[in-house]
């Protein structure tokens, strides 16, 4: 799939949900889909969330 294609089906997601839910909808659904781009990076092996969450407890820097 073209990551144009991916980019328009998120827009359209995010815009549906603005229209459909308010304000509320659309920063609950923006906060989804970083979830599950996060952990679908994490199952790819692309992303190892320990050290997220070592870099946000402030236990390592990211550099």
């Amino acid at each position: 799939m073209n990551l144009t294609v991916v980019g328009i089906a998120i827009g359209a997601f995010v815009a549906f949900m603005s229209f459909q839910f308010g304000l509320w909808g659309f920063l609950i659904s923006l906060l989804f889909m970083a979830i599950g781009a996060l952990l679908g990076r994490a199952a790819e092996g692309k992303l190892d969330l320990r050290s997220v969450m070592d870099a946000l407890s402030g236990r390592r820097s990211s550099s």
